[in-house]
Parts: structure tokens; sequence; C-alpha cells
């Protein structure tokens, strides 16, 4: 039985032939040449789509492979000449450097300037009538990994697509060798459809499922374990757990592996969605969520169970939202997780928040602050009264900026106290509060007794109803300096926003210093990014300079490579608007003026918007306008 689930009956007596054959060199020997091929199966399941190569397909495949060993780079100059991409002069300059590998001339093109390897791969899949694949796109399983043994995927350069009983479809960079597909046929026993792919994303892909992710991982150290039946002595504490016929020994394994895994990703969050279908698991990295391979559905409850138990929520309990918190001790870094589990119709839904307490100190240039940003910033921070706000949706870094702003104000002469729900990041030096609603202590009450501790700065995690924020002004106007976040979608909302509330606007316009919206963009990766030049007609509008409309500007591109995992970005940085009171300003507030009356005369006075502020990352090659379209887009 394999590690997720028997497989057919046809399969398994394979099995042994397989292991065998794989013991032998691939390359220049036939690993099954006592295996009979059989005659050809008729068209089924996935077969019958256009992309099978016909018999008439199937000649011209070998008549091509023909043209190149009789002419050096011959099929493919002319399907790329064909193209009218390039001209025959073009490419036989390049196969003097690359060789006669389909692979190794798409490199060569591509870093000549020549022409770009996806277009190379478009070509390639144009000319010889089969379909190009994107390996971002595909749903990759347990199931669909081990229908290609890794040994297989590395030789061959391939990686698995999709599948039946009779056939599977591989991705291929070099589809040209019609005789990697006829060894693989009769390794796998299959009918195997080549689909076009760039070579750079198939050994991503293998690298990513094939080597040290999670899905090896537990194949290696759980599978062992799986007819188990006894539970080690220190698992006692886990014996509540519906063990069913295994172990809880692989789910053990498995969470752990799922942790490590997740910090090495760099994810801020890790999602256990239950399914009708299975379990779904899903890491946010840079803001976007990437699926990862999930173990079988019924393990689930285990899963679910074992997250329970280590973040401290009650077991029995399924019908109401619990929240709870992960203590990790890595070789190099503390980690906090924040859990919360949510009712669903196919089960509990797990999200924990993964909090480096490494990362909260950090200076303001690696928050993301631009320097003329950092000059205001810091002299906001270090004014003795006031109501400073950080605004933006959940996920926006707010708590990360406040807490090194913080951080540059933490000293002995300083006395500093938090409220917060919950408490994120442990600050050396600072009293923090966690709020406890059940026993009845909430942001109002809180607040009232901090006031009574003698503070000198106070961070209130959120000001969320009209006591908290009457509070929180008071405590301003009567000498102290207040830090919290809003949710609002920019910065001059923030004002209207406790207005509403029902703070009174005198009290909202002599309080408020300042207020800081942030988003957070990804970081275009500095190891694969290209330069595309934009000229007046793409940048105007978006606070670029009279040089910048006059000459354009070098914006950088995503392109993808092993170190950001083919997405085009690593890392994040974050984009402000500091919205700064004025004496003009607080008679507008005064007076009720709406936000956008605020931010017109704000921008007036000097005020980057997001959008703004982000074209400055895009000018100096740290992000892309579309990356900025995609968080901003609303703002406009």
């Amino acid at each position: 039985m394999g590690l997720f689930g028997s497989r057919k009956s046809k399969e398994t007596k394979k099995e042994p032939e397989l292991q065998k054959d794989l013991a032998a060199p691939i390359k220049g020997v036939d690993p099954l040449e006592n295996v009979p091929l059989g005659e050809e199966a008729a068209p089924t399941g996935l077969s019958d789509r256009r992309k099978l190569p016909s018999k008439e397909q199937r000649a011209y495949f070998e008549s091509i492979s023909n043209e190149r060993a009789s002419k050096p780079g011959g099929a493919i100059a002319r399907i790329l000449e064909e193209s009218g991409l390039v001209s025959a002069e073009m490419v036989k300059e390049a196969l003097k450097r690359s060789g006669e590998e389909a692979t190794s001339l798409a490199k060569t093109l591509s870093q000549t300037g020549v022409m770009r390897e996806e277009d190379f791969v478009d070509a390639l899949a144009e000319g010889l009538g089969m379909e190009k694949v994107d390996l971002n796109t595909v749903n990759v399983t347990p199931e669909l990994i081990q229908q290609i043994p890794p040994r297989v995927a590395k030789e061959y350069r391939i990686f698995p697509v999709r599948f039946d009983d009779n056939t599977i479809e591989i991705a291929i960079a070099d589809p040209l060798n019609i005789q990697a597909t006829d060894d693989l046929e009769r390794i796998l026993q299959k009918k195997v459809i080549g689909l076009v792919a760039r070579e750079e994303d198939i050994i991503r892909c293998y690298k990513k499922y094939y080597e040290g992710d999670v899905f090896v991982q537990i194949y290696e150290s759980v599978t062992e374990d799986l007819h188990q039946k006894e539970l080690d002595a220190n698992l006692d504490q886990y014996t509540e757990i519906d063990i069913n016929e295994q172990s809880v020994e692989p789910v053990v394994k498995f969470v752990d592996l799922i942790f490590k895994q997740a910090v090495h990703d760099r994810a801020s969050d890790i999602h256990i969605e239950p399914q009708r279908a299975g379990l779904v698991i899903r890491f946010r990295i840079d803001g976007v969520c990437h699926e990862v391979p999930s173990p079988p559905k019924k393990w689930q409850n285990n899963i679910i169970s074992r997250l329970k138990v280590l973040s401290g929520m009650d077991l029995a309990e399924k019908r109401i939202p619990q929240d709870g918190r992960i203590k990790l001790n890595l070789a190099d870094r503390k980690l906090d997780l924040r859990v919360n589990s949510l009712p669903t119709i196919y089960g509990e839904s797990i999200v924990m928040r993964i909090l480096d307490q490494s990362s909260v100190i950090l200076g303001l240039e690696d928050v993301g602050f631009l320097p003329d940003n950092i000059a205001i910033f810091s002299e906001l921070i270090r004014t003795p009264t006031g109501v400073i706000l950080m605004t933006g949706p959940t996920g926006s870094g707010k708590t990360t900026t406040l807490y090194s702003a913080l951080s540059t104000l933490n000293n002995p002469e300083t006395k500093i106290i938090t409220i917060e729900n919950p408490v994120e990041y442990m600050l050396d030096g600072v009293i923090q509060v966690q709020v406890n609603e059940e026993v009845g202590l909430d942001f109002g009450k809180g607040l009232r007794s901090m006031l009574r501790q003698s503070p000198d700065v106070i961070l209130v995690g959120e000001i969320r109803d009209k006591e908290t924020s009457e509070i929180a002004v008071r405590a301003a106007l009567t000498g102290h300096l207040v830090f919290s976040t809003l949710h609002t979608n920019d910065a001059p909302s923030a004002a209207t926003r406790l207005i509403d509330m029902g703070t009174k606007p005198f009290l909202v316009a002599s309080s408020v210093q300042a207020v800081i919206a942030q988003r957070l963009l990804r970081k275009i990766c500095p190891h694969c990014k290209r330069l595309e030049h934009l000229d007046v007609h793409g940048i105007e509008g978006i606070g670029a300079t009279e040089l910048e409309l006059e000459n354009g500007i070098d914006a950088p591109m995503p392109v993808g490579c092993d170190r950001c995992a083919g997405s085009g970005y690593r890392g994040r940085t974050a984009i402000h608007e500091i919205f700064v009171m004025t004496p003009a300003l607080r008679q507008l507030v005064t007076r009720g003026e709406p936000s956008s009356r605020l931010k017109k005369v704000g921008v007036r006075n000097g005020m980057r918007t997001l959008r703004m502020d982000g074209f400055r990352k895009v000018a100096l090659g740290q992000t892309t306008l579309e990356e900025l379209d995609r968080v901003t887009a609303a703002d406009n």
C-alpha cells in the first residue's frame, strides 16, 4: 500500500519490474527490453484529446528528428524561421554556442537578447502542433507525482501534468526528442503525450515536488509508519484523537513537516481547508496563496485535532470558532503561530499566522519607507503628544510598522504600554496587555486602566468603537503619545471614520497628528528580472516627474526563476501615504469636510498617495507596475 492508498492491481503487478528497470542506466539502454509493448491502445480518456499525436503527426515528428540528425539545427531553424521571430542566420549563430538541443538553443537565444525563452516555447508548440502548458496552473497532487518516479523525471527533464488509467500527459522541454517519449512509454507502460514547457519551469517543479519538499519528506519519513497500530509512549497526551486504522505518528510528522516547509518557503500564513474531495493545504507567500501537496482525506480529523491540541483549543468543541497559539523553536529563531479554527460544512478550517519575533526589530528602511518618508515618520513618532494612526487592510503590515516605531522609542527613560487582541510580538522593556473579553477586559476598560499606570507612549491594537476612540483621543489631549490602527482605504478617510464612530470633530482635529496608510507590494526578483522601457503613455498620472515623463523609465518586469519559484517576485516591501495634519486641514476636519476634500488638500500640500509612492518603487526598480495595479487599483 502506497502513502496515499493502494494502487490498482494492474499497476501493483508492475511494481517489481519497474523497480528493477529503474536500476539500469536510462540513457542508451532499453530499461524494459524484455517487456512486450503489445498493440497500441485505442484512444480513451485523456487520449481522445486533440493533442494526442496521430500516426501522421508521429511521422512528422520522425521526419523532423531525421532532419535534425542530417542537418544540425535544421528542424528547429525551420520552425523558428516560419514563426517570423528570428532569421536563419541568428539561429546558426546561436547553434554555434549552444549545440543542437532545443533547451540549450532557447537559453542561448534568450541570453543574447535575440528572443525571449517564452516566445521560443510558443513557436515550438505552434510549429509542432502541440499544446503548451503553464506548470503554474497544474493541480499537483500526490497521486500525480507518483505517476513518474523521481529518477525518471530527473533524467528525462519531464514533469507530470495529467493522467488516467491509460494515458499520461507530461511537460517536456525538448519535444523533438521522440526517443525519450518511446522510452517513457516502455517505462511507464502508458501512452505518453508530450506538452511543451519551459525547461526552467520543469526543473523548478522537479525540485519543489521531488526534492526536499513536503511530499518527498512525508513519503520517506511516514510510509513505514502507516500500518503501525500502537502509539509511542511520548504520544499518550493525544489518545483522544480518533486513530482508526492508522497510527497518530505519521500525522505528528506531517504537521511538523508542514511547519518546517512553511518557514522554509517564507510563508506568512498556513491554511488547512477541508473540502469535499480532500484536505487542501495552502501557504500564503508574499501575499499570494500557493497550494502544496495534500495528505489523504482520512488524515483530516487527526491533523486538525493535532493542531487544536498544540494550540490549546478545546478538542471536543467543533461548533464554534476558537483561537489559540503555538510556539515554534527552530535552530536559529523563535516563531509564534496565531491559530484560528472555523467550523465549515466539511470540517474545521484552520488558519495559522506565522509571527516572526525577529522581524519586529526592523529599521524604518527595512519596513519600506523611502528616505523622505523616513524623515517625516521619525519626526512624527518623537512628538510628545497626539494620535498617530496606521490604516490598511488586514495583513498589510500595520502592526510591524508600529512595533518598529516602538522599538525606536524603547529606552529606559520612556514607559510604553500596549493593549492588543492578541499580542502578536513580544518586546522587551514594553508592558503588554492582552484583551480578554471573557472576563470583561476589553479595549475600553484596559485603556482606562493603562492611563493610571503613568505611561509616556500607548499602543492600542485597534480602534473599533466610540468608547475606545474617545479614550484614545482624550489620552492624547492629556499628554500621551497614542499609536493605533484603523481599517480605511486611505489615510484622509481615518479622520472621517473617527467622526462616524461618534467622536466629536473638534476632538479629532485637535488630537490626531498624522495618519499613515500602508500596503504591501511584492518585490521583483533581482535574479531574473528584465527591464522594459515605458514612455509617457504608460506612466502619466501616477506621480512621474517631468524628467521621467519626458524620457520614460526602464521598469522591471517579472520573468521567473528557481529562486523565486517561477513567480518573478521574491519578498515584499511597503508603500505609504502619510497624511500630516496642518492648521488648514484641522479646520476642514472640524467643519466635517469629506475625505475626498481632505485628500485633495493633502496632495496639494505635498502628500504622496499610495499609488504615487508605489510608482517611486517602480522607478527605483523594486517592483512592477502590474503589481502596483494589483494592490492599489481600488484606491484610484
